[in-house]
């Protein structure tokens, strides 16, 4: 007689997930067969991709929408390998995923079986191995390692025990939710005197400040010492309303920063750094800040994420900006504020159509602003492209703009993105924007999200070529052969897997989409925009100066 499936290994894994999370996405396979039966007995919706490598990436863009947990799940061998990339990926953006997988039986290797935990390990994720007597309290003990230490966790179940009973269980250890780390008091005084003699302040805020809720209190802090305010991408606008009503937010700190605005970032003295840890992308490659700025950090990381930083103060961001307010007092402090009301902020609307007859990818950009609606997520891929949405596209709150991928440097990962999100924010319009080399390799979860997504949008930048190359290296005079992508035909490739789209030639083609939004019915439209290769956007301008 078979073992209830309810008191399996794989049965105990599903009911203790059912009582921490709320959602699972992966694919089946024979390592996860079980654990995906029993997981259909739960109340936790399990979200189908098509990729291993996109239930890793839908999870991670999950979290980041929304900022709870979510799980992955996959087979063994080939389907776990697949995984790998997604799971860098998470790990060095530090977002708590568990990652449910098959594994070798516990007698030993198959000749398709690698070393899962070494693998793990090497793209530092941790790995917990379940076994008949210990399967809720393992599963117990991921989910808290992955939350204490923000970070994807690996759950391995060897595969002659998936089916297995389960032995009297003990009790797991109830979740718990890490409290916020009050920061070091003693180190309170120097640095609020550092910010209250600051005369050009800035506040460069980052998805931490959005995770621990610091969004008003980074506002009343910035007001009181006079500073001018900036963002990371992974959280635009994070930073509340002035108390006083002046416009003194900068936009996106880095590559993606407008002229004006890049300057008075880079002639900023003192630069309190709240929850950002100044990768490539926000440090415009070592030349946002000045090299004689002072430069104050706030994180939970064990020590300062970057060379430039001259005061680490590690703690809770808005526990520690709000001990720093509290020392500061209620005075305010005017300063340069008045810098940032003044400053241009133009988008350049392009010239519809660039020499080459293709579009020009400015003017998409900013007509695409106007036609999406108010409430969208935005997703995006990795390529030439990523400036366009960050530089041009309004987003109403600080986690509408997801870049899984940027971390590792990695593109394909745009349409599981757009399932992870739409899972976490299932009301607002996924909008989605990728290349054509990054849709290519991702296509198999273009079903994915035509599935899933309530109201979704695709817009695809194709321009026939690995853009990001072709500017960086083409441009040093190598073959461009390599680069080239036989033009895809990505409306035709949606519709026929159920959704609507168009390809768009001219302006006036994205009437197309205006008509399809207007109409107000739930579905995806693919907007396959024939961009010119040859317009190279500001950012990597920008980039190619300083490496050249």
């Amino acid at each position: 007689m078979s073992t209830d499936p309810e008191f399996t290994v794989s049965g105990v894994i599903a009911q203790t997930l059912a009582r921490h999370l709320r959602h699972c996405f992966g694919l089946m396979g024979n390592g996860n067969a079980y654990l995906l039966d029993a997981l259909a007995g739960t109340d936790v919706p399990f979200v189908a991709v098509r990729h291993e490598a996109g239930a890793v990436v839908a999870a991670d863009a999950y979290y980041r929408a929304c900022g709870r947990i979510a799980a992955a799940t996959t087979t063994y061998g080939a389907g776990y390998t697949n995984t790998v990339t997604a799971l860098a990926e998470a790990v060095r953006a530090r977002t708590p995923l568990l990652l449910v997988t098959g594994d070798q039986p516990s007698t030993g290797a198959r000749p398709w079986d690698v070393d899962q935990p070494g693998i793990a390990a090497a793209v530092g994720a941790r790995t917990f191995v379940v076994g008949t007597d210990d399967a809720a309290a393992m599963t117990v003990a991921a989910l808290q390692y992955a939350l204490d230490h923000r970070a994807p966790v690996v759950l391995s179940i060897p595969y002659d025990l998936a089916a297995a009973g389960a032995g009297v269980q003990p009790t797991a250890a109830e979740l718990i939710m890490p409290a916020p780390l009050a920061p070091d008091r003693t180190q309170i005084p120097a640095l609020a005197g550092i910010l209250d003699r600051a005369q050009h302040p800035l506040v460069l805020a980052g998805r931490g400040a959005w995770l621990s809720g610091a969004s008003d209190v980074l506002a009343r802090l910035a007001h009181r010492i006079g500073a001018l305010t900036a963002t990371s991408a992974g959280a635009p606008g994070v930073i509340g309303p002035a108390p006083d009503g002046l416009e003194v937010d900068l936009g996106i700190c880095g590559g993606f920063a407008d002229d004006d605005a890049a300057k008075l970032i880079n002639s900023a003295d003192v630069v309190l750094v709240a929850g950002a840890r100044l990768n490539p992308f926000t440090m415009r490659h070592q030349t946002a800040l000045g090299s004689d700025a002072t430069v104050i950090q706030l994180d939970l990381a064990d020590q300062a994420t970057h060379p430039s930083v001259s005061h680490y103060l590690r703690g809770d961001v808005r526990l520690s900006a709000e001990a720093l307010l509290a020392e500061l007092g209620d005075a305010p402090v005017h300063r340069w504020r008045d810098r940032a009301a003044n400053r241009s902020r133009h988008r350049d609307p392009g010239t519809g159509l660039a020499a080459d007859g293709r579009l020009d990818p400015r003017s998409v950009a900013y007509r695409l602003n106007q036609l999406l609606p108010a409430d969208r997520t935005v997703v995006s891929d990795g390529g030439h492209f990523i400036g366009w949405a960050p530089t041009y596209w309004d987003l109403p709150e600080p986690n509408r703009l997801i870049l899984v991928g940027t971390e590792f440097q990695a593109i394909g990962m745009g349409f599981p993105s757009a399932v992870g999100a739409a899972a976490a924010l299932p009301e607002s319009t996924v909008v989605l924007t990728t290349g054509d080399g990054g849709g290519l390799m991702a296509l198999a979860d273009l079903d994915s999200m035509i599935r899933t997504v309530r109201r979704g949008v695709v817009v695809v930048w194709n321009d026939g070529y690995y853009g990001a190359e072709l500017h960086q290296y083409g441009s040093l005079g190598l073959s461009t052969a390599p680069m080239r992508i036989r033009t895809a035909d990505f409306a035709a490739l949606g519709r026929a897997l159920g959704a609507a789209g168009a390809v768009i030639n001219t302006p006036d083609d994205l009437d197309q989409l205006a008509r399809w939004l207007d109409a107000g019915s739930d579905g995806v439209f693919v907007a396959d925009c024939r961009v010119s290769p040859h317009i190279r956007a500001p950012y990597m301008t920008t980039q190619l100066s300083l490496t050249s």
